[in-house]
């Protein structure tokens, strides 16, 4: 149905000055922010175009190649909306000019410093060129497209439904049939074709990415979100299946790393449900954990991060070898402190043919310098600190923050059992740009009409024409009188007579 404030004769009140938001829902010209996050706001909003695209091009396989460059689905549109996205970003019409925003400009720039600084610029520029597109472009899209709670769920939706859509071939893959969706896409045009690997009996699931561990990561990242913002308002069947099908999806690519994730969100949502009454329940877990850290490292011999990673590997053997890799690799890191080693092999034992590394964190040290991790963590807590010190008493705007806060605890975490690389790299910062919002929305200016848009959607029809009712007496002037709006509004009311 639609609303009242839309239409021709709808009386509202100016806004006093251009930063004030007007009507209901309505966005600000000057700032481009929204004015309700409450369950009202929802107004059949869709998922803004670009997000659409970028979202669903990181599930297409295809490979092109230009030369000597490698490019994917995902690239072609970073490629085409970096550009309009940083203008967009930097003038201001996507918000303030946040702290994460310069650092993840300044970690790009690095970077691809680091590149050129180890391979010189005839070499280095064509990998520094990708690596920019890749690190500001996804986050730049999400600060820029995701503006406000309606946005914010619209991606999360479509997140989830790629699971959802994912998890019969996955299945199927995981169970011996063999990966459809990759040998469909490969009748059109080139993928990269990568060997099966069992693990516990089973195919470890790589579906439509690089890797099984790239799988799990993609979907897995989505189950916080999908609890919290799909969930909210829905009864718990409702939310715990929904979270359900995330699981399962995920889980068939049997890696340590993005089930150890995903029983983090589980633990931190069970914690929030648990504590929900206690509005001190995250400063009390996080001093938890970091009592934890200090007695690990007083008492123990090995350092907290192996001990998590030994409770985490679904193979005990792959902890030592996690382990050595830690070893050689920080050791390189700290002999390379400002600009790493950048993709040239790493020094180790001949005894370790095996030039992965699973951490995230390690490699981005390894590679670019310490500016590198430091400059991506900086960017996320100073997110975290922002949200944490802003008062807020939307019932709405807290469920989605506290989704996106536990995402990024998952990306955290997971970035030191797992390296993030191509579609899983471009996600992590596509959803640490997705929440910037939260920052800038308002409070519900409307507390009374705090209708929920899910329950009122299957409402009977006299009940959705009371409340309707209700909105056009809020639109008259205070003490008015005047018939006229009133009359012209209750003609666009469903069954009423022109």
């Amino acid at each position: 149905m639609s609303s009242v404030a839309d239409q021709p004769g709808y009386w509202s009140p100016k806004a006093k000055s251009p930063d004030r938001l007007v009507g209901f829902g309505e966005r600000s010209e000057s700032t481009n922010q929204f004015a309700r996050s409450s369950p009202a706001a929802l107004s059949g909003k869709t998922t803004s175009w670009p997000v659409w695209v970028f979202l669903i091009s990181l599930e297409i396989p295809w490979v092109f190649y230009l030369g000597p460059l490698r490019l994917s689905v995902y690239r072609l549109v970073l490629l085409a909306l970096i550009v309009p996205c940083g203008v967009r970003l930097f003038s201001g019409k996507a918000g303030r000019i946040r702290f994460a925003d310069i650092a993840i400009l300044m970690l790009a720039v690095w970077s691809v410093i680091g590149l050129i600084a180890n391979h010189g610029l005839a070499t280095g520029a064509q990998s520094a060129g990708i690596l920019f597109l890749e690190t500001a472009g996804p986050y730049m899209l999400a600060r820029c497209w995701i503006r406000d709670a309606d946005d914010f769920h619209n991606a999360v939706r479509l997140l989830f439904w790629i699971a959802v859509i994912l998890m019969p071939f996955a299945i199927v893959e995981c169970l011996g049939g063999g990966n459809i969706l990759l040998k469909a896409f490969s009748v059109i045009l080139p993928v990269n074709d990568y060997p099966t690997v069992q693990r516990l009996g089973h195919t470890r699931v790589i579906s439509v990415f690089d890797h099984p561990i790239l799988f799990g990561l993609n979907v897995g990242s989505a189950l916080a979100l999908t609890y919290l913002v799909l969930g909210y308002k829905k009864a718990a069947a409702h939310r715990n299946f929904k979270a359900a099908l995330v699981v399962v999806t995920a889980a068939t690519s049997l890696s340590s790393g993005p089930i150890a994730g995903m029983a983090a969100q589980a633990f931190l949502l069970f914690w929030n449900i648990l504590l929900r009454r206690n509005r001190h329940r995250w400063k009390i877990l996080i001093g938890a954990v970091l009592l934890l850290f200090v007695a690990a490292e007083i008492l123990s011999n090995r350092s907290p991060i192996s001990i998590v990673t030994q409770m985490v590997v679904l193979d005990p053997q792959t902890y030592w070898y996690r382990r050595l890799i830690w070893d050689y690799g920080s050791t390189i890191a700290l002999d390379h402190p400002i600009f790493g080693i950048g993709l040239n092999d790493w020094d180790r034992p001949g005894w370790m043919p095996n030039g992965t590394i699973d951490n995230f964190w390690l490699v981005e040290a390894m590679r670019f310098g310490f500016a590198a991790p430091i400059l991506l963590l900086l960017a996320g807590i100073s997110i975290g600190i922002a949200m944490a010190v802003k008062s807020n008493s939307d019932e709405r705007l807290d469920h989605f923050q506290t989704a996106y806060l536990i995402t990024l605890g998952f990306l955290f975490l997971i970035g030191w059992t797992v390296h993030f690389w191509n579609s899983s790299y471009v996600l992590a910062l596509f959803l640490l740009g997705s929440g910037v919002w939260i920052l800038d929305a308002k409070r519900a200016q409307s507390e009374p009409a705090e209708t929920d848009a899910y329950s009122a959607a299957s409402s009977p029809m006299w009940i959705e024409m009371g409340s309707s009712k209700r909105d056009i007496f809020a639109t008259l002037p205070p003490g008015g009188t005047d018939e006229q709006p009133l009359r012209q509004a209750t003609r666009l009311l469903p069954g009423s007579k022109t």
